[in-house]
């Protein structure tokens, strides 16, 4: 989906796609486009972001010209959808919630959003009915664009910014990427992540440990820079001052938590 809002985009703006990696750097609106979720989580149908991986970074095209301009949301186009990947794209939506409320951009509007996405994510990997049933399909594909209109007006945070480092670098999947780092986020998501590891006894869902020893110094390096340069997303997250507390080294130990 972010390559088709990004295709939308660069059809009718020269150059490179490279370009435009940031916020409103696109000139004109794109070409009518159409989403189609086959896959729930991360809210790509809603959002103003279109994510690319450059040859530099990992960074979105975002601008009011990105958003589709018709999503079709069918809830039984993503029945099909393997176990683990129906919880890392489903927690994806609770992942960036929890980063929306918690940081110095949430606002009435994204709140409202959030809150009513992460009780439908509860509902579909807590409730009493929970697992990969019809009707938690159809919860869960409301929460994914309910969670990507939370994030469009407010921002992600910690657990995203490292992510991209991850994903850039080692080219790890989005949604699992942020599963694996949101295990380790005690530090800044205190209550988030202790529902994030009960959903994830719930369901039996594997996720690795011990993943940074076979990384060098240099691999950790390279992924520490990539998330921090991602000042939107640290904003957020920490406020200000946030060149003061995250630093290169601080990131390195995170990773090395993985």
């Amino acid at each position: 989906m972010d390559i088709a809002k990004a295709l939308s985009l660069m059809l009718t703006n020269e150059g490179s796609s490279t370009l435009y990696q940031g916020l409103n750097l696109i000139k004109k609106p794109g070409v009518y486009h159409v989403g189609v979720p086959t896959i729930s989580g991360t809210g790509a149908e809603v959002s103003m972001t279109a994510v690319l991986t450059g040859p530099v970074k990992k960074l979105g095209l975002k601008c009011e010209w990105t958003v589709f301009n018709q999503i079709v949301l069918d809830p039984d186009l993503i029945a099909s959808v393997p176990r683990n990947w129906w919880f890392y794209t489903g927690m994806d939506t609770y992942i960036h919630c929890i980063e929306s409320e918690n940081g110095r951009m949430n606002n009435a509007y994204s709140h409202a959003y959030a809150e009513q996405s992460m009780k439908l994510c509860r509902e579909v990997y807590l409730g009493e009915n929970s697992g990969q049933t019809p009707e938690n399909d159809d919860k869960l594909m409301v929460a994914s664009m309910m969670g990507g209109l939370s994030l469009t007006y407010s921002e992600v945070g910690v657990c995203h910014a490292l992510s991209y480092g991850l994903s850039k670098i080692l080219g790890t999947r989005h949604c699992y990427a942020n599963c694996l780092i949101m295990n380790h986020l005690e530090d800044y998501y205190p209550e988030g992540v202790a529902e994030f590891k009960e959903m994830v006894a719930y369901h039996q869902i594997d996720l690795p440990q011990g993943l940074s020893k076979d990384w060098s110094d240099d691999i950790i390096t390279q992924m520490a820079h990539v998330s921090y340069n991602l000042p939107h997303m640290w904003l957020h997250a920490i406020g200000d001052n946030w060149q003061e507390v995250i630093t290169i080294d601080l990131l390195k130990d995170l990773f090395r938590r993985l």
